[in-house]
């Protein structure tokens, strides 16, 4: 028992009092009796005053674990259906000229992955029936070009021999189309395979198309290891001296500087 003062007074003459439901209803009817609660808290030793002690057990339904096979989700493949698409030319509506090789493919397709072709192929353009003419670019760059619009890769023909080459011309196309992803892929690519033949001239390709990876590249292949002067015995250096005459004098002074 306590006082008001929270004293702890004699536990004698306590009554304990168990609740029992006669039913499975929610609550209780009948807690206690009014006569044994008060022949209990008027006792001398308890001064009036009594504790209500209450025990809850909350009982939950035992939850049921549900076990079901592992689904294995396919990987996607929106580009392989896009890529028959093209191939097959369903729902083509526009066709492209190039050196007299025709390419079909679709307008939005086209216009929601490059800005360029966005402007080019809009609503009061040429109509589907008419081909439009591609200059400046040749028919296996424009398709390379194509298949990394619909697959968003770059194409994959198999033949290494020509493939820098290949992706310095795929490089310009991608610059010139907006396809900024695709010019990053053709960069790297390049930096890879730099060689004494073809380094000037992926320098002004660099230089060109505002390739910074690549132009840092090219100048730490044509300073390190003596390479200099059998760089400049090749075409591709006197192809730089007329197109970058400044980024040459700069190569040249910093070999110069570390002889």
């Amino acid at each position: 028992m306590l006082k008001k003062e929270r004293k702890v007074l004699t536990r004698h003459g306590s009554l304990n009092h168990t609740f029992s439901p006669p039913t499975y209803d929610f609550g209780y009817r009948k807690f206690v009796e009014k006569s044994r609660l008060l022949k209990s808290s008027s006792s001398k030793a308890n001064n009036g005053y009594f504790i209500i002690r209450c025990v809850l057990t909350v009982i939950r339904e035992p939850r049921t674990e549900v076990k079901r096979n592992i689904l294995v989700v396919p990987q996607p493949n929106l580009q392989d259906h896009l890529h028959q698409m093209w191939k097959e030319g369903q729902g083509a509506d526009v066709t492209f000229s190039v050196s007299g090789q025709l390419f079909s493919a679709h307008r939005y397709l086209l216009a929601a992955r490059s800005p360029v072709f966005k402007a080019e192929l809009g609503p009061m353009k040429e109509s589907a029936a008419e081909s439009i003419k591609i200059y400046d670019v040749e028919p296996p760059i424009f398709e390379a070009l194509l298949h990394f619009i619909y697959t968003d890769s770059l194409q994959d023909d198999g033949d290494n021999k020509d493939e820098t080459e290949k992706m310095q011309h795929l490089l310009v196309a991608a610059d010139r189309y907006g396809l900024e992803r695709l010019r990053i892929m053709c960069e790297d690519r390049l930096c890879d395979s730099i060689e004494v033949e073809t380094v000037a001239t992926m320098l002004v390709l660099a230089e060109q198309h505002h390739c910074g990876d690549l132009k840092k590249a090219c100048i730490e292949f044509m300073t390190s290891q003596n390479r200099l002067g059998n760089i400049v015995a090749t075409d591709g250096f006197k192809h730089l001296m007329a197109s970058c005459p400044l980024l040459t004098k700069d190569i040249l002074d910093k070999v110069s500087c570390v002889l």
